[in-house]
């Protein structure tokens, strides 16, 4: 039987799809979850675990059998800022991170390998500057956050793990995140950029999300940061334009930004204002082949003519 991978935070967009990925070829699956219940329906194949990232240290009949710990879990950052907001974002991530790096450290037989979730966002806003693996982090909040939680995750090296950090842009999928959530208003023609629409808008299909994950799995050689975003850089404007291309729908209007900074406070500067013009370098030179490197055709290939965009999401599980 071929090595298990425990997937922390396996009920969001990302976590589902890589369990969906794994089990189809038969490679054992432990989930760790809030809640089991809610979880059976979307992780049928996986092993189900109880564990709030925030309360204590995850149990470690979880990593029997395991090779891989895939650590996705954080607080969704969508919905309106407030310090306790920020604070849960925080705990969920860094806190988490660090008992579970604690409990792997301790095992008598630990896992090689550990993949965590990053952020595009540790680069704070960056206008028209060109981003790599190599650039320093920002300033910003979400990008101390990311900071943070990448230095957690690199404890696990201390131990004599491989460990691969995924400073992921927004993931395109058809089943949740941010696209689907822009769907209504673009298929109603109301759908526009966000503020200038000059912010470079890093992104990576869902498909190659996952493609990635697994190829890190599968090569030993793969350590470190990864830019988990496609080779196309793209501004808001430009994002704009092909999402109503494909949908043949105008795209003539400004998303209002007094309404959105009502509505989500801190996150439309920090986020969806931020220019990021990352650039997945390192990623490229592990020899990873995007399947899915150009918007046009990304989305095409998520929208297209399906119509099937109302199915029930996954949870989401968004990095900074």
């Amino acid at each position: 039987m071929p090595a298990g991978v425990a997937i922390v935070g396996a009920t969001g967009l990302v976590g589902t799809s890589l369990a969906a990925s794994l089990a189809r070829d038969g490679i054992p699956v432990s989930a760790l979850v809030r809640d089991t219940v809610h979880a059976a329906e979307r992780l049928p194949h996986a092993t189900l675990f109880a564990w709030d990232a925030t309360h204590g240290p995850p149990p470690e009949a979880a990593f029997t059998g395991v090779d891989t710990v895939v650590n996705l879990s954080g607080e969704p950052i969508d919905g309106r800022w407030n310090e306790k907001r920020k604070k849960r974002m925080r705990d969920s991530r860094v806190v988490g991170t660090r008992a579970l790096v604690d409990t792997l450290r301790g095992l008598a037989h630990r896992p090689r390998l550990l993949i965590s979730a990053s952020g595009i966002h540790y680069y704070g806003n960056r206008g028209d500057q060109i981003v790599t693996e190599s650039t320093e982090g920002g300033s910003s909040f979400f990008a101390q956050l990311a900071r943070d939680w990448e230095g957690e995750a690199l404890k696990a090296a201390e131990a004599g793990m491989r460990v691969v950090l995924l400073r992921s842009g927004v993931v395109l999928s058809r089943q949740g995140g941010m696209l689907r959530k822009i769907l209504p208003p673009f298929r109603a023609g109301v759908g526009g950029r966000i503020g200038t629409g000059k912010q470079w808008m890093p992104w990576i299909h869902i498909e190659d999300h996952v493609g990635l994950i697994r190829h890190a799995i599968a090569h030993e050689s793969v350590a470190g940061a990864l830019n988990m975003v496609a080779p196309e850089p793209v501004t808001n404007a430009e994002f704009t334009r092909a999402v109503g291309e494909v949908l043949g729908r105008p795209t003539v209007l400004k998303a209002p930004l007094f309404a959105l900074r009502m509505m989500f406070g801190a996150l439309v500067d920090e986020v969806m204002l931020a220019s990021v013009r990352a650039m997945p370098v390192r990623t490229l030179e592990t020899g990873y082949s995007f399947r899915h490197p150009l918007l046009r055709d990304a989305l095409g290939d998520l929208l297209g003519d399906r119509r099937d965009d109302v199915a029930p999401a996954p949870s989401a599980t968004s990095a900074p």
